[in-house]
Order: C-alpha cells, then structure tokens, then sequence
C-alpha cells in the first residue's frame, strides 16, 4: 500500500492533496533510509512497469481522439474528400475508400516480382527510341544454329574418330548424320582424303569399306568435283605416304579405279594427268588405276578389288587357306610370317579351325618333327594372344571328338594324341584340364594259360 500511494504521487494528474500522499512521503523517506525487504523493491519495481504501460495507452488515445476531431473539421469544410477522410502520411491504405483492406495487386506488387501466378501479358510494341531498336529484325525472326567452321586441325582432330568407329561398325548412314553436324565448309573434300590416308594404313577390309563410304557420300554429302579434289591432294602428298605404306602407289590406284567405277570420280579424271604428271610414284598409281580400268572383265568386277574379307568368305576358302598356311610353316619354319597369314585372314573367331588343322597335320605326318614345329607355333600363337583358350580348347576337343573316325587312317593316332597333348602342356599351350580329358585306348586283354580261365580285369 505505501509503494502505491508513492508511485501515485509522481504522477502530473494526480492531486497533491490527495489522502495517501502523507503515506507516500513516509514510504519515500523508508526506501531512503534503505528499510524496504525485498518483497517490497519487487513489487515496486512492477508497479513501475505496469504505470509504464498505462502511460503508453494513454497518449495513444489522446492522439487518436485529437485526430478524430481534426477530421471532423476538415470534413465540414473540404466536401471533395472521400467520406470525409483526411489523407495520413505513410499511409498505405486504400485512399478512395472502396478498397477491403487486402494487399494491392492480390499480392503480386512489389520489388522483383513480376506479376501473379498464371497471368498473361501483352505483347508490347517495340520503342522506336530503344537503343536497342532494329527496323530489319522487327519481320518474322528466325532464330537458328549456328555451328563454327572447322578449320584444318580440328578437321583432323574431328573426323580421324569418325573414321576409326566406322571401320567397326560399317554403317555408312551413321557417317552421313555425323558430317550435316559438322560445318566443313570449303574443306569438304578433305574428310575424304583422310578417310583414304587412314585406309591405306589399316587392312584389306579398311579399304573395302572406305570405298562403299566414298561411293555413298557422293550426290548426298559430297560431290565429283570434292571427291576429285581429295584424290588430287593424295596424288601430291603421295611421297609423304610411302614413308608409312611402302605400298601406296598400287594401293591409291585400286581406289582411284574403284571410285570411277563406282561412279564416285568423273570418267574423265584419269585423262587430265595424261603427260602432265611429274612425280614417278603419282604416274604408277594412276598406271594401275587405267589397267584395272581398261581390262576386258567388265568394271563391275571392280567392286572385289580388295577381295573379300573376314567373315564374308565362305568356310571351304578359310579353311584352304588355313592349311596352304600350315604347309608353308612346315616348309619354312618361320612363325613371324604365319602370324601375318594369320592376322590377313580376319577371321578370330574361326582360330579353332587353325587349331584343329595343326593338330590332323600331327597326327598323319611321320617322325617327330612336325610334332614339335606344330607345338612352337601354338606356343607363339598363345603367347601373343593371337589364338585365345576358348579358341584352343575347341580346337582340341573338335580332334578328341573325331579321333575314332581319325582311327581309321592312322591306326596309331591315340598313342600319337597322347604324347603330343602331353607335350602342350609341358609348354603351357593347354590347360591340365584339357590334357586329362584326351581319350585312351584301352588295350585288349587275352585270357592266357596260365590264368586259370578267369579273365583280368
């Protein structure tokens, strides 16, 4: 009671003459002299707080009944304001007074933001007085690709894959999507030289494809006069590709005759070098090409040029020349150039049969020495990896399979069998497994004199 009546008396609107302000005094001079407890400077110190806030409710009503009458004055006065409202600064209310208190623009106004969600807007016509503005690009525009140009290296660097992946795979289609990608520009006819140089380093079947490529480019991708462009840079940089492929003369002239044949080069092409050429390497390929074309078989004939390889040839011509390979070994004795036979043949999954005609060729010859020349060139062929354990195993087992009918013909063929499996595996050419699984002949037992009639097991 004694810190109410001392917090009253501070107050400007309270009368002095109050009755507790004697009261408030005595508790004035009892807080001076220091004998408040505690309980009493908490509860005083909350009474503060609380007289704090009453303050603050006070003078907010006081200003807003001091600003309901400055309206109502203005009001009598001033008919044009709406409802008789007096604009307040930093007000962001509705000023015309039909507005439900919601945000303005449903919420979509403000700083970065571009409108509601789902609205449309206008096309807006362009400012002539944009700096931006373009009189010719205010049609219908079109907007497009624009690919680079390729320029020599990245020519290279770009087609050398293109070619690798279409030795593998053969689609000539594919090719043709790749290059409308590319933008060679006036170095067209330079993806046709390389494919050309790539080829002659590679093999038969390279070549065989490279020209089905040419033939199907021209009229779609390429035209005569591209194609005639490429071969006139092989024919001059025909001394710098021998250095690789001693053979490119002969090589260049095949394609050259190929190309014409296949409609690919003018038939006049061969008729502007005629007594103008320099070069003795570009005078013999282009040679070769006139006598292939002037031969009396007819230019179709043409398209086996570069034979038929890999897979394409028939079994009956594999196999003969598997075994004019074996013969020549046994001749010659030198397994660098039966590997290269071999190599020529494109033919990896078919290495079983070389296997099975080296294992025959053992059995029918006579003595020791075809036995061990067989042996080494296995050996080599495994070492290098030429001839894999899936390739040698059925090799093998096609010979156990066929050994009571190889029987027939060479009595002694198992005896020979086993000691030469045996020998194989001496030189890790098959595996234990392998070895183990040759047949044997089991040799006859008599019933003798001396056995008492029963007969051996």
């Amino acid at each position: 009671i004694h810190t109410s009546c001392w917090v009253l008396s501070f107050d400007d609107d309270v009368d002095m003459d109050h009755p507790y302000c004697d009261e408030d005094e005595a508790a004035l001079e009892a807080e001076v002299n220091g004998n408040w407890t505690p309980q009493e400077k908490a509860l005083h110190e909350a009474r503060l707080k609380a007289k704090a806030k009453r303050r603050v409710r006070k003078s907010s009503s006081r200003s807003e009944s001091l600003s309901e009458s400055l309206s109502g004055e203005l009001a009598d006065g001033d008919s044009h304001s709406p409802k008789g409202k007096v604009p307040v600064p930093n007000d962001r209310k509705s000023r015309t007074g039909k507005g439900r208190g919601l945000p303005k623009k449903g919420g979509a106004g403000g700083k970065g933001v571009w409108g509601a969600a789902g609205m449309v807007y206008e096309v807006e016509e362009p400012d002539v007085k944009d700096p931006n503005y373009d009189e010719i690009a205010q049609g219908d525009t079109v907007y497009a690709t624009v690919v680079p140009e390729l320029d020599e290296r990245e020519l290279e660097k770009t087609v050398n894959p293109i070619v690798q992946e279409y030795f593998e795979h053969g689609d000539t289609k594919e090719v043709q999507m790749l290059l409308r990608e590319l933008n060679l520009g006036h170095h067209k006819y330079e993806f046709s030289s390389l494919a050309v140089s790539l080829s002659l380093e590679g093999k038969a079947s390279h070549r065989e494809l490279t020209s089905r490529l040419l033939r199907d480019l021209v009229g779609k991708e390429l035209s005569e006069s591209d194609m005639a462009r490429a071969f006139d840079k092989i024919l001059k940089e025909l001394p710098d590709l021998m250095l690789d492929t001693p053979e490119a003369p002969q090589m260049l002239g095949q394609f050259i005759a190929r190309a014409i044949a296949d409609h690919a080069l003018p038939m006049a092409f061969l008729d502007r070098y005629k007594g103008k050429v320099d070069c003795d390497h570009a005078r013999a390929a282009l040679d070769r090409a006139a006598v292939l074309l002037s031969m009396k078989r007819e230019m179709v004939r043409l398209d086996n040029v570069w034979g038929v390889g890999g897979g394409l040839r028939p079994v009956k011509h594999l196999v003969k020349e598997m075994n004019l390979l074996l013969k020549e070994y046994l001749v010659s004795g030198e397994v660098k150039e039966a590997e290269r036979c071999l190599r020529d043949l494109e033919v990896p999954h078919f290495h079983h049969e070389l296997v099975y005609e080296a294992v025959v060729m053992v059995l029918e010859s006579k003595g020791d020495t075809a036995v061990k020349m067989m042996c080494k060139l296995l050996q080599a062929f495994w070492k290098i990896g030429l001839v894999t354990v899936d390739q040698m195993n059925r090799g093998f087992q096609r010979v156990y399979d066929e050994l009571p009918e190889i029987t027939l013909d060479v009595p002694h063929a198992h005896s020979i069998m086993e000691s030469f499996t045996d020998l194989c595996y001496q030189e890790s050419v098959i595996t234990k497994q392998l070895r183990d699984s040759c047949p044997s002949r089991g040799r006859k037992r008599f019933v003798s004199e001396g056995d008492g009639g029963l007969i051996k097991n």
